[in-house]
């Protein structure tokens, strides 16, 4: 009761942060937060409507001329004030993403929270170096360069299932580059994006610049990605909704930036480190308890190796510990709700079939049963083409397939609509590199799978969409290029003109 008292009373005003204050929302609807590993309520707000969307858009326009104005420099030192504060928060950070997530308080502290702060510490640095072509006189007459601008008001949308790192990765980009922002973050998770909204005010971000509407999709999101003065929209999640989005945004000639879903395969061949891809996809498969879209869910096995990879993977899953998230030991926290839980089962049933469950399959009883949890599965024996292969599924599931050449391997592994990460495990360079080169994905990993960076861009290819998070690719999605050229000649009379009038 304790930890719910404390976070209702740090948001008793409200999951609306705008022009650098939490305020109720106003759509009339109120929505419970609850804590995926026991189902209880933890927090419960009103849901924001058009009205609140619309005053965070005029609260990020009215503070983009101030920020957009400010020198590189000064926009730099307030990110790195920024990355300090979110540091010298990190446990309430860690605490909060656990409770609202039901991730293992050791995902929170070693990956989300760290990641997050290292993000900021490189944006702001990156803030700095907007990149341009060099000046020149490149037509003769003339010298061209060219200038990076902030493009204005953008309106993000970010998932569940990494609630504070997505936020990062939507806001930061973007006031680097001298933008301001109203994020939209999942409503059953709103409470770090928010968190990290005043974490920004109190390293001296001009309120305005960083806006937090918590709202439902249908009412807050759509009206955020057509509204007439948000000028880009960047959105993480399914394909199915990031389709909508794209609908609406190009409706208004938009900027649009999706993130969308994944299936990234393991490619896994037969001179590949055993026991290294045995551990590799275990953690890649179960990392956030499998709900992240790079996480690795097809493992292709040359057949050398299959048995033994089989039983390699099933034994050690077995091996992972659930349990409550704020324990320490536990390795594996609940799906983020009883309905994710549900659709995975239902997904899992359907595969027995026509495809063999060799470990997990199942909802845990006891102390855990009231929690949204479900083990560690691998299922082997699936048809290329059937519902488990080729369809998300976002949860703690790995399927395993054999192949025999390399070139079936690196076929099966492109057959899916989505590309947004892979991996290839083996110890020949020829091989690593034509699967580098041939697997249509946005990242692809050799002898490891999931590792980020803030340096390195992250996106994908196909139906996971198109545009880069982090790294300063990402500019190129939150700056408008201007190309500025000035006449050297001062002669009024230009050999050009006479393709208009006169001769030669």
């Amino acid at each position: 009761m304790g930890n719910r008292i404390q976070v209702q009373d740090r948001f008793a005003a409200g999951a609306q942060y705008i022009a650098g204050q939490l305020r109720a929302g106003t759509s009339g609807r109120t929505h419970a937060v609850a804590n995926p590993a026991t189902g209880e309520e933890i927090y419960q707000y009103e849901l924001a409507g058009a009205a609140d969307v619309d005053a965070a858009v005029a609260a990020a326009l009215a503070a983009f001329p101030g920020w957009a104005g400010a020198t590189p420099a000064t926009r730099s030192e307030a990110m790195h004030r920024f990355a300090l504060v979110l540091d010298e928060q990190a446990e309430d950070f860690a605490y909060v993403e656990s409770l609202q997530c039901g991730k293992p308080i050791k995902l929170s502290t070693e990956f989300d929270v760290p990641g997050s702060v290292d993000n900021t510490a490189f944006f702001a640095g990156a803030a700095r170096h907007l990149e341009g072509k060099s000046a020149g006189e490149y037509s003769g007459d003339h010298t061209s360069y060219v200038r990076r601008e902030p493009i204005g008001v953008v309106g993000s949308i970010a998932p569940w299932n990494y609630p504070l790192q997505m936020a990062a990765w939507k806001i930061l980009p973007a006031i680097a580059a001298g933008n301001t922002i109203v994020l939209k973050p999942a409503e059953i998770t709103p409470l770090t994006s928010l968190m990290f909204a005043q974490a920004a005010k109190v390293a001296g971000i001009p309120d305005g610049v960083i806006n937090i509407v918590s709202g439902a999709g249908k009412d807050a999101g759509e009206h955020l990605v057509g509204h007439p003065d948000v000028v880009m929209t960047s959105f993480t999640g399914s394909t199915t909704v990031g389709k909508r989005v794209a609908e609406i945004a190009t409706s208004t000639v938009k900027r649009l930036h999706l993130e969308l879903g994944g299936k990234a395969p393991f490619v896994v061949f037969d001179d590949a480190d055993l026991r290294a891809a045995v551990h590799g996809a275990v953690a890649g498969s179960l990392i956030n308890t499998g709900q992240d879209c790079t996480a690795a869910t097809r493992a292709y096995v040359q057949r050398p190796l299959y048995d033994a990879f089989v039983s390699g993977v099933a034994e050690l899953m077995e091996t992972v510990r659930l349990g409550d998230p704020f324990d320490p030991s536990t390795d594996l926290g609940p799906l983020i709700s009883h309905a994710q839980r549900d659709r995975v089962a239902g997904m899992v049933e359907r595969a027995r079939a026509y495809a063999r469950v060799v470990t997990g399959g199942e909802a845990p009883g006891g102390d855990l049963a009231k929690g949204a949890y479900y083990r560690p599965t691998l299922i082997a024996d699936a048809a290329q083409d059937s519902e488990i292969v080729q369809e998300e599924i976002f949860g703690p599931v790995l399927v395993v397939l054999p192949f025999d050449t390399d070139d079936e391997g690196i076929a099966l592994a492109n057959d899916t609509p989505y590309g947004l990460a892979a991996s290839a495990w083996t110890h020949d360079l020829f091989r690593a590199n034509r699967a580098t080169r041939e697997i249509k994905a946005g990242c692809v990993w050799v002898n490891d799978h999931i590792p980020i960076l803030s340096e390195m861009p992250h996106g994908g290819y196909k139906a996971s969409g198109f545009g880069k998070d982090m790294s300063a690719y990402s500019f190129e999605e939150y700056t408008q290029v201007k190309h500025v050229m000035f006449d050297n000649t001062a002669v009024a009379e230009k050999d050009w003109h006479r393709t208009v009038f006169g001769d030669r």
